[in-house]
């Protein structure tokens, strides 16, 4: 009895410590627009994009957003964003038309750098291997993923050739919830997860040309499950996902792999429900957001404590350079804070 004692208070004091690390801190936000889009450049600067057009700009670590509705956009959904820094960025729309856009005066002017007009056409998210070369995916458009490419900055963007775009089940495509679907590792690897009827993981290590792909062993089979949003470290990987139409139903949402997903698991204590987005922190730190709160593992998704009950949180990211982190939803922006 002693030594059961022990292991409970070994782990509860793990868990006060782990939650005392972090610090969740709302931010006042006067718009009205749900943000699923997020790129924290530093410990200043970070864009979110949202619904109603709008893009939100922060140069101060989160103290302080400008919102700004993109002219002509109003109407569209922005759920894709990467910043460069304070002055340039990328954003990208769900829906038909799809539409990419670019910045480079902190927000001021937009420049449509790409359209594609298929009633299909809808991105699910962005992301850069480094300055200039960079990739957006989204659902299928003739039973093939749509694969853009950039190689100069996002100035100018193509289409992958018709022979290097995945060929999808039927039912199989992606989810636009948190803009994480989709990371660019190294110089030319991209891990792509896809939702739906069918759920499952591609990759590809020369920058599209050639796709290896894996099945996922969480709930799938209607539009409203599978994975939403993955990440790799090491050998290491974790994935979340679920049911958005049953966000708070406890079950498997997360599930872990120390093999780089040949074989996975399911964590020892779980989150509190539907995660739809995933962020590394350090060493084996996560983050997970979703509709009804947020959870901090220490390591690598095997144990997820509580961390936040806000709910209709969407997205979290953190800062490429730097430990900042930012949660964004349904109207919502909030700053973690690490405490030193």
């Amino acid at each position: 009895m002693k030594r059961i004692l022990l292991f409970v208070l070994i782990g509860f004091t793990t868990e006060v410590s782990l939650a005392q690390m972090y610090q969740w801190k709302n931010i006042s936000v006067n718009v009205k627009s749900s943000f699923r889009a997020l790129s924290v450049v530093d410990d200043k600067v970070a864009w979110a994009g949202g619904s109603n057009g709008f893009i939100g700009r922060t140069c101060d670590g989160g103290i302080t957003w400008s919102f700004n509705q993109v002219a002509s956009f109003e109407k569209l959904d922005f759920r894709s964003v990467y910043a460069f820094d304070s002055l340039r960025a990328i954003i990208a729309n769900a829906g038909s038309p799809a539409m990419i856009l670019q910045t480079t005066d902190g927000g001021k002017n937009w420049k449509s750098v790409y359209k594609n007009e298929n009633k299909d056409a809808f991105i699910d998210g962005l992301d850069f291997w480094n300055e200039k070369k960079g990739m957006v995916y989204g659902d299928p458009i003739e039973g093939k993923m749509l694969l853009i490419k950039t190689v100069d900055g996002g100035n100018t963007w193509a289409d992958l050739p018709e022979a290097q775009r995945p060929v999808l089940k039927k039912g199989e495509a992606s989810f636009a919830a948190s803009g994480t679907g989709i990371r660019c590792y190294g110089n030319e690897k991209v891990v792509i997860t896809t939702g739906g009827m069918v759920s499952r993981l591609w990759t590809t290590k020369d920058g599209g040309q050639h796709w290896s792909v894996q099945d996922l062993p969480i709930t799938q089979g209607t539009e409203s499950t599978g994975a939403y949003s993955s990440f790799f470290w090491k050998k290491k990987g974790v994935l979340v996902g679920g049911d958005f139409k049953k966000d708070s139903q406890m079950g498997q949402h997360v599930y872990i792999t120390s093999d780089q997903g040949k074989i996975w698991h399911v964590p020892i204590r779980p989150t509190r429900g539907l995660r739809e987005c995933v962020e590394f922190l350090k060493d084996d730190y996560l983050i997970a957001v979703g509709p009804q709160g947020a959870d901090l593992s220490n390591d690598g998704g095997i144990n997820w404590i509580d961390l936040s009950d806000e709910k209709g949180f969407h997205t979290v990211r953190k800062a490429r350079d730097g430990s900042l982190i930012v949660a964004a939803g349904n109207g919502k922006i909030s700053v973690i804070l690490e405490k030193k």
